[in-house]
């Protein structure tokens, strides 16, 4: 893309700020521009965000009905999902998989807890409970 070609439309999920891209000059070279946003990229994140948010208050009801442990909801609250908080956790996808279980979540030791509210950051009371809404 060039210079002259970087979207500048109003991005509402930048809010006010602009995103650094890089693009070609007259001479050929790659240089930094501004870029104000895209339609079709915040179309994109909106959708994201809806969709994790759906996610966060399923996990809710799910918790709050025993299905799921408090793990599942924080996860998304988090704006995470279950790879990326394996990654971050330096957990194996089937442990924090398992850990979403509420019997297992229940006898995981502090030293586990602390590595989720760690990467969640968020106090490991917090953790182990689930706000009245999101």
């Amino acid at each position: 893309m060039k210079t002259d070609e970087v979207p500048q439309e109003t991005a509402r999920t930048y809010g006010g700020t602009k995103k650094l891209l890089y693009a070609v000059d007259d001479r050929g070279e790659y240089t930094e521009v501004n870029s104000a946003g895209w339609e079709p990229e915040t179309f994109a994140t909106v959708q994201a965000v809806d969709e994790l948010n759906r996610l966060r208050d399923e996990a809710l009801a799910d918790a709050k009905a025993g299905k799921v442990s408090p793990l599942v909801y924080w996860m998304y609250q988090r704006r995470m999902e279950p790879a990326t908080l394996a990654a971050t956790t330096g957990l194996w996808a089937w442990r924090v998989n398992r850990h979403f279980q509420p019997k297992v979540f229940a006898g995981l030791s502090d030293k586990i807890l602390a590595r989720y509210a760690e990467v969640m950051d968020i106090p490991l009371a917090t953790l182990r409970t689930l706000p009245d809404a999101p």
